[in-house]
């Protein structure tokens, strides 16, 4: 069974604090907007998925800490919040997507009695969270339908139940693949700078019993010249209309290596990771983080104090080398400029 990453427990957040794994498995209960704020922006609570359940729930934390009595002045209050929180992380959507969702029934409940709003805020943030469990096991299932017996897969930083609220993305293809009887082995990236991929997927894929081979980053391509390599599954945290994803740092050069030995590489996110509204992903917002992250390995400094360091968080994987994107609501295939058009539009299913 999938780890439970994020939960509302009596009135908090409950989530792992990630950032201590493998080591250390600790639960949170955080009680108020601004802890949640640092906890998403420390990648205690990281993943796409679980990013946007964090945002939703702290919207009903921001709630029920407000002491505003008159209805416009608790929603006026409660956007505050919202905003503050879509200023942890600029990268993934789902962020954004959900505190949108829970701002829009705030304002659309304006008349109503602040302990009505309350309730609805909360009811809305469990809908999402449940949804994200819902879609998890969708994506699996429609993932899992493009592995074969005894493929070896390739995957990259973290992507499973750490990442969402149940089964992962494309983790979750995996996990269902086993479930499936189907025997694969996995190659996981270590996933400098943070080592997401060391830590946490190494972690979730051993405790499902999948069989599981460690790798650094500046492995993969001589395991894909070896011919050892079938798939590649990663996750995304942001998706342009045209179909261009954001991952995390390293993705790129996996899809490129992957386009010249012929190596299909599929993306696996939900459809509240799509931003429909961004034509390609020259438009994606990166997040930079600090340079001390590149500097140093667990606490420890590798590098001289001074040296200069860019550390761009995720890049941007062009839609051409996505061999297709696996949601909830099925697999999309190129041109990826017309199929999510369908989706905008409601055709797809």
């Amino acid at each position: 069974m999938p780890v439970q990453t994020i939960a509302w427990k009596r009135g908090k957040v409950r989530y792992i604090d990630q950032t201590l794994l493998p080591a250390r498995v600790k639960f949170v209960d955080c009680a108020s907007v601004p802890k949640l704020w640092r906890a998403i922006k420390r990648l205690e609570i990281r993943g796409a998925p679980a990013i946007g359940i964090a945002g939703a729930l702290g919207a009903v934390l921001a709630a029920n800490n407000s002491k505003a009595k008159d209805p416009r002045a608790f929603v006026g209050q409660l956007r505050r919040d919202i905003r503050y929180l879509a200023s942890s992380r600029p990268t993934a959507v789902n962020l954004f997507w959900a505190l949108a969702k829970m701002e829009r029934i705030a304002v659309s409940n304006i008349h109503k009695p602040v302990s009505a709003v309350r309730k609805l805020l909360l009811r809305e943030a469990l809908k999402i969270l449940a949804d994200d469990k819902r879609d998890c096991r969708l994506m699996a299932r429609y993932g899992a339908s493009l592995v074969k017996k005894g493929d070896s897969i390739l995957t990259h930083c973290n992507a499973g139940a750490l990442a969402t609220a149940d089964y992962g993305t494309a983790l979750g293809v995996i996990f269902e693949s086993k479930r499936l009887g189907k025997r694969v082995k996995v190659y996981a990236d270590e996933t400098r700078p943070l080592l997401q991929g060391a830590r946490l997927t190494a972690w979730e894929l051993l405790h499902e019993g999948i069989d599981t081979t460690l790798i650094c980053d500046n492995m993969a391509a001589s395991l894909m010249a070896n011919g050892m390599i079938d798939k590649i599954f990663v996750g995304a945290d942001r998706i342009a209309a045209n179909g261009d994803a954001a991952n995390k740092i390293g993705t790129y050069s996996l899809a490129v290596l992957a386009k010249y030995h012929g190596v299909p590489l599929y993306v696996v996110a939900p459809v509240s990771t799509f931003d429909l509204n961004i034509k390609t992903g020259r438009d994606i917002p990166i997040e930079e983080r600090d340079g001390d992250e590149v500097r140093t390995v667990m606490g420890r400094r590798i590098a001289p104090k001074g040296v200069k360091v860019y550390n761009p968080a995720f890049d941007v994987t062009p839609n051409c080398l996505i061999s297709g994107i696996v949601t909830e609501r099925g697999i999309f295939r190129k041109p990826y400029i017309d199929t999510l058009a369908e989706l905008r539009s409601g055709k797809f299913k």
